[in-house]
């Protein structure tokens, strides 16, 4: 065997060693990452793991002569660097809020259940006939800002001749963050209660989106809540309840996920401190209030890349390379440590079910076509309540319905509209009640 064989084959049987010994730190790093909950910022893991590294180095190196005992600490040196990066924030650590909107003042209302929210007021914009009643938008998430998308929808309503406001829920957008322990669902309930009696204009239409749409289906079950709704409109809803959260079945027709480009622009998840934090919390593994890094670091360092494929599954499959851009990079906003958080404590609640019996607000339930929602999620909320009183199956759109793709927002603001006005739905009723199991046999 050659001289440069025989020194590879030397060098490589002391460098496999060295490798696998820092890769066992970083595990162990990892590991009193999760059992610690991330404390002090990640320090007590990281300096247990540097004491562990360094006693086992010592012992190693007991027998062998001076320079040879500083050999075992070159792995403990190169996995301290390694995992010091997890604990040192490169974004700020106190909240930065969105700048203001260049088309929309923002207000900011104190609730009374002491949520501090932005809020956005689009007052009716035509010169025809005005509704009285004023419109409520409940964005999804839950817990981030409102897209410049839907700011644009809100507007178009606001053309129709409808007095319209909206309010990032508390911890989102431009709206003041909560302790860690109060973000829950029916916090956003008493929260939704809160703003109506703010606005004091008597009832209002409600349209709750996604996670908002899980907002208004508890909403419509506490009748001290659902008293102050005139009319209600749910569209694309999460899961109402922890029965249904723990539903799993079909979705809507093929979205666009995996098919589209993957989405452009920095990303926090390419930080080793964010990929371990918002990795470790979406297993399980973290707390939503963990200590190793705080609710405002992770909301000013998550970014609309870090997203990912979940923007292509609101998406038709036939969109996949024309989605367009929801939001704008200074606007954008979400609290992955929030949202974990509420929709824990959704899976937590009991069934509403037998409180949604008892609603009598005129509600609409809106579903699309490729939903990226499991179809129980909705079906669940028509089942139950009683005071649905038309179904709206939105084709050619996918979870994002009011996507500004063709004519996708006007035919979302003709079935809105034909609902609050009581007028001929634009659309067939369906599925109505006896046709959800055939509906959930035959759109998928």
């Amino acid at each position: 065997m050659p001289t440069s064989a025989i020194r590879l084959v030397r060098f490589t049987g002391r460098l496999l060693p060295a490798l696998a010994a820092v890769a066992t730190l970083v595990v162990v790093f990892l590991a009193l990452i999760a059992l610690t909950d991330g404390a002090a910022s990640g320090l007590a893991a990281w300096l247990t793991t540097l004491g562990t590294g360094t006693v086992l180095a010592l012992w190693r190196g007991r027998r062998r002569t001076w320079p040879a005992r500083l050999v075992p600490f070159l792995p403990v040196i190169v996995a301290a660097a390694l995992t010091a990066t997890v604990c040192i924030p490169t974004v700020p650590t106190a909240r930065h809020y969105p700048p203001a909107l260049p088309f929309v003042s923002t207000q900011h209302w104190n609730l009374a259940t002491g949520s501090r929210v932005a809020v956005y007021h689009y007052p009716p914009a035509n010169p025809g006939p005005r509704h009285p009643v004023p419109f409520v938008y409940l964005h999804g998430g839950p817990v981030r800002g409102i897209s410049v998308q839907d700011h644009r929808f809100l507007r178009l309503l606001a053309r129709q001749g409808y007095d319209v406001y909206a309010y990032e829920q508390a911890g989102g957008g431009r709206s003041d963050l909560l302790p860690m322990d109060q973000y829950t669902i029916s916090r956003s309930v008493r929260d939704l209660a809160a703003f109506v009696d703010r606005l004091d204009k008597g009832k209002v239409d409600v349209l709750g989106f996604s996670g908002g749409g899980v907002v208004l289906a508890q909403a419509l079950a506490d009748p001290g809540v659902a008293a102050r709704l005139h009319r209600a409109i749910i569209a694309e809803p999460g899961p109402m309840d922890g029965p249904t959260a723990h539903i799993t079945g079909h979705k809507g027709r093929k979205s666009a996920r995996g098919l589209a480009p993957t989405p452009t622009g920095p990303r926090s998840t390419h930080v080793p401190r964010y990929a371990v934090a918002f990795g470790l919390m979406r297993l399980g593994l973290l707390t939503p209030d963990t200590q190793l890094i705080g609710q405002a670091e992770g909301d000013n360092a998550f970014t609309a890349a870090d997203l990912g494929s979940d923007t292509a599954s609101a998406y038709c499959a036939r969109d996949a390379h024309r989605i367009p851009t929801e939001d704008t990079a200074q606007n954008f906003s979400f609290s992955p440590a929030a949202s974990l958080r509420v929709q824990q404590t959704v899976k937590d609640s009991p069934s509403i079910a037998p409180q949604l019996r008892q609603s009598r607000t005129p509600a609409m339930l809106m579903i699309a076509e490729c939903s990226s929602q499991v179809r129980q999620w909705a079906t669940a909320v028509l089942a139950h309540d009683p005071a649905i009183q038309r179904t709206q199956y939105m084709p050619g759109v996918g979870h994002h319905m009011w996507n500004g793709l063709d004519d996708n927002n006007d035919r979302a603001v003709a079935v809105i509209t034909a609902f609050l006005q009581d007028k001929p739905a634009p659309l067939p009723n369906h599925p109505t009640r006896d046709e959800i199991p055939a509906f959930l046999r035959d759109h998928k």
